[in-house]
């Protein structure tokens, strides 16, 4: 029997060994996982959601302008470039591989001034790239460029915004033709939504259920309540026995479920005593079951009018990005929408019996664009009408 030199078979089991390694480094690239968009006048911040720290280059090219952002060792998760750009000097995003990283091209309408830095995971976020994009002569820049007489902080607590996603551990939700849950896929825009939420200065976002578990639709309220929230969304996916129906929809409470949501608020001891826990309501609770009644109906009566008023800005920014159900907000009696001092819509973001869009609302660019589309329709309500004691009130104009 011939035998080979051990030094020649140790080379070989070296060589082997060194290939495996560098194809599992290479398997092990991070990941941009998502990016969004947010615009004021004259800047705009792009956020990259990566799945780890990783180097990038950015830098600004002209003829025509545009402004690259190389992420150097991070492969892309998904699609991204199908971000709403309205308000922003972005007239498209383009993206591809470039070595053992990604290129992200940004075509602007004109020159910006730019900016980025890295951010750590915090809260409900991970690893982000944050890049900042300045319109030269836009009242921001001239802010940004010359010196001025010190502005007093303006301070202020957060809005706070529940989100919720509908159903969840041993209820499915409604069932998509392809077998997608809609547990599943609402679950992910609520988280999504609570980034863009907490990503916005002067807004936190509180998730009532962050993995697959079942939450009572009563407690979901209940924990909206605990942490004071200004407001409270449900997310949902709409479900129909045929598979034409599509788009999405929005829902407020009804006039008659708020009529007698008031009347098993009064006769439920319990949530009489959450009520008068809460300062607003402390003198409610003092009074004479007559006056308790028309307060608290007056109550309902304002909190489905600033539900309806929000709710109307956000079909309008849903109507740009997807066919609408419903051209206005509707109302009906769902049971997560009863609160008589907190706004509640519930958003149905399609019809996951439709088969085009269950496989929209799986796709990452389409979740995106909802999110924006709700996430902008809250911020304009707010923005016109901020609570007082906020940091959105503290910066409207007197």
């Amino acid at each position: 029997m011939t035998t080979g030199r051990p030094g020649s078979l140790w080379r070989t089991l070296g060589g082997l060994a060194l290939s495996l390694l560098l194809v599992s480094a290479g398997s092990m690239a991070g990941e941009v996982r998502d990016l969004r968009l947010r615009s004021e006048p004259g800047s705009t911040r792009v956020v990259f959601d990566l799945s780890e720290a990783m180097p990038a280059e950015v830098f600004a090219l002209r003829g025509p302008d545009r402004l690259v952002i190389d992420l150097l060792e991070g492969e892309l998760a998904g699609e991204l470039a199908d971000a709403p750009l309205d308000d922003s000097p972005i007239t498209a995003i383009r993206t591809g591989r470039r070595g053992e990283g990604t290129r992200v091209v940004l075509d602007l309408a004109g020159p910006v001034d730019h900016d980025s830095h890295a951010l750590a995971p915090a809260g409900l976020q991970g690893h982000r790239l944050v890049v900042d994009l300045v319109v030269p002569d836009s009242p921001t820049a001239v802010a940004t460029r010359e010196p001025s007489s010190p502005v007093p902080a303006v301070s202020g607590r957060d809005i706070v915004i529940a989100v919720d996603a509908g159903h969840g551990g041993r209820d499915p939700g409604a069932l998509g033709p392809s077998g997608t849950r809609e547990k599943d896929v609402v679950l992910e825009l609520a988280r999504r939504l609570a980034r863009r939420i907490d990503d916005a200065p002067g807004f936190r976002a509180v998730l009532t259920r962050d993995h697959d578990v079942y939450v009572g639709l009563r407690r979901r309220t209940a924990i909206a309540r605990e942490h004071r929230v200004d407001f409270f969304v449900s997310i949902h996916a709409d479900a129909v026995a045929r598979p034409g129906p599509h788009g999405s929809s929005v829902y407020a409470l009804s006039t008659s479920g708020a009529t007698s949501e008031s009347a098993r608020w009064l006769a439920n001891s319990e949530n009489r005593a959450v009520i008068a826990d809460d300062e607003a309501f402390i003198a409610l609770a003092e009074q004479d079951m007559a006056t308790r009644s028309a307060l608290l109906d007056l109550s309902m009566n304002a909190t489905l009018n600033q539900s309806l008023t929000a709710g109307e800005r956000i079909l309008e920014r849903l109507g740009r990005i997807n066919d609408l159900h419903k051209p206005r907000v509707e109302q009906a009696a769902f049971v997560v929408l009863k609160s008589p001092d907190i706004p509640s819509l519930l958003v149905e973001t399609g019809f996951i019996s439709n088969p085009g869009e269950e496989r929209r609302l799986t796709s990452e660019g389409h979740q995106r664009a909802l999110v924006e589309a709700i996430f902008a329709g809250l911020e304009a309500h707010f923005r016109a009408n901020p609570p007082e004691g906020t940091l959105l009130a503290g910066r409207s104009p007197p």
